[in-house]
């Protein structure tokens, strides 16, 4: 095989190891923003270690890809719990427990319920609970 032709045919072996590695990158990350606990860092704790995870709540984790992106990218945190029936203020003794302080109460409408979390009076956090059919989805949110 002359010169330029094994140049060439290396040439290409490269670029195909190079692309099969990015891919392999990108692979790894797209799945890790898939998987079913991307957002449960400490799984059986609340809001990442503040406080043991009460029972009968089913950890969950958005499938928008806008939030997988921003916790991927250390930007927030978002964690979602669902229970049984209509209870919206379920995981706040135990945030408050963990030194949380509640600053707002809302009942925003039926089937929705909002507030504020945080410490020394700001707010941090926060926590949305959403009527789904005959389950509730506690939604924590807020920077890492």
């Amino acid at each position: 095989m002359p010169q330029s032709r094994r140049s060439a045919v290396g040439g290409m072996l490269v670029v195909l190891a190079l692309l099969g590695v990015g891919w392999g990158v990108w692979l790894t990350r797209t799945a890790q923003g898939r998987g079913p606990m991307y957002c449960i860092e400490q799984p059986g704790t609340l809001w990442n270690g503040t406080a043991p995870l009460p029972s009968g709540l089913q950890p969950e984790c958005p499938q928008s890809r806008s939030y997988r992106v921003e916790v991927r990218a250390g930007d927030s945190r978002v964690e979602q719990y669902r229970l049984p029936g209509w209870q919206p203020r379920a995981l706040l003794p135990a945030m408050k427990a963990g030194g949380y302080l509640q600053i707002t109460d809302e009942s925003i409408g039926p089937g929705n319920y909002a507030a504020f979390l945080g410490r020394a009076g700001v707010p941090e956090l926060q926590y949305l609970a959403n009527q789904e059919g005959e389950t509730t989805l506690i939604t924590l949110s807020g920077r890492p």
